[in-house]
């Protein structure tokens, strides 16, 4: 199964940012699990508990203490953790992670004009197999994205209730991905 049939399945990501969130994510019908918190001792026990729950596990690299930005954090991820995939900021340790058979997930800040530019330009440069849009709230600047490319597109940050989160599927995302637990259940 690709990852945009696991996102048709379940289009609600539980983002988890510490015990008590996962705890809770274990407990939703949702199959993929973004972990936004960690260190490097604890990521293999972490990613466990959400595989025994039959869950999709992707680790955010960058937000993983002892963690760096070098592609040796990928090797690591998959030869010490049983994680699908990653994601990050940058484009070359998402690479890494394709390379390796990982799922890599681009997270992109679209914070203004000129960073919607870079990364359409990125784009034709370079494919991730999804790409978390942030923040998820600006229903224009997604629908422009998914014209552009048919990468499947997760709206993350600042989606506050369950407007918001029609707002996003309707602007043409495949998912969302919020720590917001109240929304998990939309």
């Amino acid at each position: 199964m690709n990852i945009r049939e696991l996102f048709e399945i379940s289009p609600i990501i539980t983002a988890v940012k510490n015990e008590e969130g996962l705890n809770h994510a274990m407990e939703t019908d949702s199959t993929v699990v973004f972990i936004l918190y960690g260190t490097i001792l604890n990521i293999q026990k972490i990613v466990d508990r959400i595989k025994d729950h039959g869950k999709l596990a992707i680790v955010h690299v960058d937000l993983i203490a002892g963690f760096s930005s070098k592609e040796v954090v990928i090797d690591f991820i998959r030869e010490n953790t049983s994680a699908d995939g990653i994601i990050s900021t940058k484009p070359m340790l998402v690479r890494h992670a394709i390379e390796l058979g990982l799922i890599g997930g681009q997270r992109t800040f679209l914070i203004d004009s000129m960073a919607l530019d870079n990364m359409k330009k990125q784009l034709e440069s370079f494919r991730p197999d999804f790409m978390e849009l942030m923040p998820g709230v600006m229903p224009g600047v997604l629908h422009t994205i998914r014209q552009v490319t048919d990468i499947p597109l997760v709206a993350g940050g600042l989606l506050s209730d369950k407007k918001d989160i029609m707002a996003a599927f309707d602007a043409g995302v495949d998912a969302v991905s919020t720590t917001k637990e109240q929304l998990w259940y939309v």
